[in-house]
């Protein structure tokens, strides 16, 4: 009986310890947030792929709180410009960085 009681009282310390841990994580993005930017990165980047004017094979889209940042290499600068539209109208996107280089630059 004794060591089935200490064996609980152990498996409750660490899982206490494991949550204490978690806790003290000074991230400030939740589980849900993140879930969310990587949700409009996907979106983002399907836009791209079904869009006849943006290749966006040369794109990267990193997403922060909603905020997505553009970055990378494409022909013109109407393409540039181009992926910014589709990356605002994407649902939840509360602003869009454009760094995107053209070759031309």
């Amino acid at each position: 009986m004794t060591i089935k009681f200490l064996n609980k009282l152990i498996l409750l310390s660490a899982l206490l310890c494991m949550g204490a841990s978690y806790a003290a994580d000074t991230s400030t993005d939740t589980a849900g947030q993140y879930v969310d930017d990587a949700t409009i990165t996907t979106r983002v980047k399907a836009a791209f792929a079904e869009d006849k004017d943006v290749k966006g094979r040369e794109i990267s889209v990193r997403t922060d709180q909603g905020v997505v940042d553009l970055t990378g290499k494409v022909q013109t600068k109407t393409e540039s410009d181009r992926a910014t539209v589709l990356a605002t109208q994407v649902k939840a996107v509360k602003a869009v960085h454009n760094n995107i280089t053209t070759s031309t630059n």
